[in-house]
């Protein structure tokens, strides 16, 4: 990586039903690497994960959405599962805090389902991007460009299928951070 990451603040944005692995895996490669990164949800408390086929591990919220602006973080995550994003996707807070990393130019990803939130916030028309396949059709009506790939990244936005992609994905997640703002048009 060119430049550190050691110090930068990310923020997941999760509610009840997000896949497990796509918060703990990339949460766990950020925290490695010296990353600070805040669960940032609809309530405080905490959030329930789904695991695969079932209710997962309860995590502990540590900023509530009202509480947080995009200001106050280097990059956004958005973890996947099918309860998650399509709660957070009909939340006017939610689709604003996303937005506003799009008009700030820092770097977002967003795995499996994760897109149906970029889809709702406006922000993947002309993108390139991936998704679980069956999002795909929502990523084309949306303008976006779909590419069947483990990661896809297009100026800091970054995007893969799955939880089988969390190595791939983890690792530009990190890249993208260590560069940091990238041109791109505003949402």
């Amino acid at each position: 990586m060119s430049n550190s990451v050691k110090g930068k603040r990310v923020a997941i944005l999760a509610t009840d039903g997000f896949e497990e692995s796509e918060l703990s895996s990339p949460r766990e490669a950020l925290k490695s690497a010296g990353v600070e990164t805040d669960i940032v949800s609809l309530k405080s408390g905490e959030i329930t994960a789904w695991a695969k086929t079932n209710w997962g591990k309860d995590y502990p919220v540590d900023k509530v959405l009202d509480d947080v602006s995009s200001d106050d973080y280097d990059m956004l995550i958005l973890p996947g599962g099918l309860f998650n994003p399509d709660t957070l996707r009909g939340d006017k807070s939610a689709l604003e805090f996303t937005r506003s990393f799009f008009k700030q130019h820092k770097p977002v990803a967003a795995i499996c389902h994760g897109p149906w939130v970029l889809i709702s916030a406006g922000v993947v028309d002309g993108r390139d991007l991936t998704s679980y396949p069956t999002v795909k059709d929502d990523v084309v009506n949306a303008g976006g460009n779909w590419h069947d790939k483990s990661v896809v990244v297009d100026k800091g936005l970054v995007t893969s299928r799955s939880p089988e992609d969390l190595e791939d994905f983890n690792a530009k997640v990190l890249e993208e951070l260590a560069e940091g703002k990238h041109d791109r048009q505003v949402a």
